[in-house]
């Protein structure tokens, strides 16, 4: 069991949120549903949960208690399981109670949610293989009691084999306790739009939303398989006990259709509505546009605080397409907020004090540091110049001491076709000015025998990955130069963590912690950027806000602890800070933009066709440029000053 200060701090992270926008404490441990969800207009119990470790705590723990309870009374607990990065951090906890806690597995009985069809046992990305490495091999389960669908049949026989699995889970009586993600669709399991409620264990087409958000893992949408074998409704719905998981950004939209929608088969997680002991479990990002936690004064009475004054003032302005200072006292009315109206005297007063707040965020250059030691953490070689560029030039002009570390070599990113193209202008460049020597073909030789026999989603071979990261390491120098740096002030950390030459990475560990603490005490920086955005799909960024956090942590304690450095926040490729929640908004001229979208260009293994675009198919500078513009719009629409484009900060 966890300990009694690990117990504390973890019942502290579940939580549903203020009004006032902070965070409420829930009584009793987090699947006590009592006081989490707090609106009709959540269907599903909904835990926030924000730190991760504590979800995965609460959801594992939840799993040892049911073993143990099962184990007591001498019968078998039968689990259903998912995969994807989500459930993993609970597999890591369940592997720590066994390991620690003596938490034993004997007795369990496991039925996978689903399966990639074809697919071999053995091959990187089959579910069999994901289990074992991050499950099954750590803990003392008896292989005869795993049971994943087995993706390697003849398709004749898949039919039969669906019913058996079927027939198995019948003859245990059911599934105990179901874990289960979401994706972007509502699928649960493989059971895409259209999936019926009486579906049972069955060979399906995958969605090609569910297809490209895979395209990753596969090294390409081309390499994910298009069928999968998958547990229906029916016997997910049949479970006594599920908890869904979700964290991010990009998944809170289908997080709020699920928990507040109509039930739609279109939508598969909405059938959880009917189910009488399903608890969703999310972090702040994926619960960010429940009601709850984007409007509530829409549900009761609210506590006005000044965060939450900006969020609600800003938000009917929009909705009513005025400006600010031009909303009314019926505005306020007809969307239930006369009592901030109230609260203040008038809507004059309310408009000019939110009004004022936004305006105090704009910082030109003239207001930003000077004279500062900076370090810009970077958790890939491209996010500087995507998610900070037009700052970062600011920076450099006011003088600051600028080191650029990036954190990770990206190295999975660059197409192989990259590495053939380099290596034949080695080969030109040996044979026409140095003078042909055998070491410069000895390496062309073995990487084109290895790109010509590898496999889609293949792990490279040292030297492919070593010529990959030293491109986007020289593309990376060439991005900081236009912002007027050179390579002096660039540092590659190249994380271990990230060194797996998979998709999936290892979790950040002491030696990770060690190289970020070493280079905080070697810089002593005034200030530090850091990367925000946890809408990155691979969760690279999460892990290297981790790695600083914990570095953070560990350097400055006792007699440091006054020479914290300043944490601001900067969001990545994939989604900007809206200006309610941002503490710094910068804004960028024509000429400044063009310069950051210039040095997004120098990533040329990033350009046109990114390896990982996610679902946003528009290259990173087309992204960028929306971005950025469209912030400096929504101020406009708001009455404030008209800007060009402008970049968003929070100060942590």
């Amino acid at each position: 069991m966890a300990s009694g200060s690990t117990a504390a701090r973890d019942q502290s992270q579940a939580r549903a949120l203020d009004v006032s926008g902070g965070p409420v404490r829930v009584a009793g441990t987090p699947f006590v549903h009592a006081g989490v969800t707090g609106t009709a207009r959540e269907r599903i119990p909904t835990v926030i949960i924000d730190e991760h470790g504590a979800m995965a705590r609460a959801v594992a723990g939840r799993i040892a208690t049911l073993i143990r309870e099962r184990a007591s009374a001498a019968r078998p607990l039968v689990l259903g399981l998912a995969t994807g990065s989500t459930p993993i951090g609970v597999y890591r906890e369940l592997i720590r109670l066994h390991r620690e806690d003596g938490v034993s597995f004997r007795h369990v009985i496991t039925f996978n949610l689903d399966e990639y069809y074809p697919m071999r046992r053995d091959s990187i990305h089959s579910y069999h293989r994901f289990m074992w490495e991050n499950l099954f091999s750590h803990v003392d389960i008896d292989p005869a009691h795993v049971h994943i669908p087995d993706g390697s049949l003849p398709r004749a026989d898949v039919e039969a084999a669906c019913a058996a699995y079927e027939a198995r889970i019948a003859a245990l009586g059911g599934i105990d306790f179901q874990l289960l993600g979401i994706g972007k669709t509502g699928h649960i399991g493989f059971n895409e739009p259209g999936s019926g409620e009486q579906s049972h264990t069955r060979l399906v087409h995958l969605d090609s939303i569910t297809r490209r958000d895979a395209a990753a893992d596969f090294f390409g949408e081309e390499n994910v398989p298009r069928e999968a074998i998958t547990m229906g409704i029916a016997t997910i719905m049949g479970a006594r006990e599920i908890a869904i998981l979700a964290t991010g950004e990009h998944k809170a939209g289908i997080v709020r259709r699920a928990v507040e929608g109509e039930i739609d088969r279109a939508v598969a997680a909405t059938f959880l509505q009917r189910h009488p002991n399903t608890t969703f479990y999310v972090d702040d990002s994926a619960a960010a546009d429940l009601t709850r936690v984007a409007t509530p004064w829409l549900l009761d009475e609210v506590h006005w605080g000044d965060a939450l004054m900006l969020r609600a003032v800003t938000w009917l302005a929009a909705k009513c397409g005025k400006a600010i200072l031009k909303l009314t006292q019926q505005d306020y009315a007809d969307n239930h907020l006369t009592s901030l109206v109230a609260r203040h005297g008038s809507p004059g007063a309310v408009n000019g004090l939110v009004f004022n707040m936004l305006g105090a965020k704009i910082r030109g250059k003239s207001k930003l540091p000077r004279g500062l030691r900076t370090i810009c953490f970077s958790p890939h070689p491209d996010d500087d110049v995507i998610s900070m560029g037009g700052i970062l030039r600011k920076f450099v002009e006011n003088g600051n001491d600028m080191t650029v570390a990036y954190m990770t070599s990206g190295n999975i990113a660059v197409f192989d076709h990259d590495v053939r193209r380099y290596l034949d202008f080695l080969v030109r460049l040996d044979a026409e000015r140095i003078g042909g020597g055998s070491s410069v073909r000895a390496l062309a030789d073995t990487v084109h025998a290895f790109l010509d026999r590898k496999q889609p989603g293949e792990v490279d071979i040292a030297e492919v990955q070593d010529i990959k990261r030293i491109i986007r390491e020289s593309e990376a120098v060439s991005g900081i130069e236009v912002m007027g740096l050179s390579k002096a002030h660039a540092r590659f950390l190249n994380l271990p963590f990230y060194q797996t030459g998979k998709v999936r990475k290892d979790p950040i560990g002491p030696a990770d912690v060690a190289i970020v603490a070493q280079l905080l005490r070697e810089i002593q920086p005034d200030l530090i950027f850091v990367a925000g955005d946890l809408s990155d799909p691979h969760g690279t960024h999460r892990m290297c806000k981790e790695a600083i956090d914990r570095a953070v942590a560990e350097v400055y304690t006792g007699a440091q602890a006054a020479a914290r450095p300043e944490i601001w926040l900067y969001r990545g490729a994939w989604q900007e800070w809206p200006v309610t929640e941002a503490t710094v908004l910068v804004p960028l001229s024509q000429e400044e933009l063009t310069l950051k979208i210039q040095a997004i260009f120098k990533h040329q293994s990033q350009k046109d066709s990114a390896p990982f675009p996610g679902q946003d198919e528009r290259e990173f500078w087309q992204r960028v440029e929306q971005r950025n513009k469209t912030t400096a719009r929504q101020l406009d629409q708001l009455g404030l000053a008209e800007y060009f484009a402008m970049e968003a900060y929070v100060i942590a």
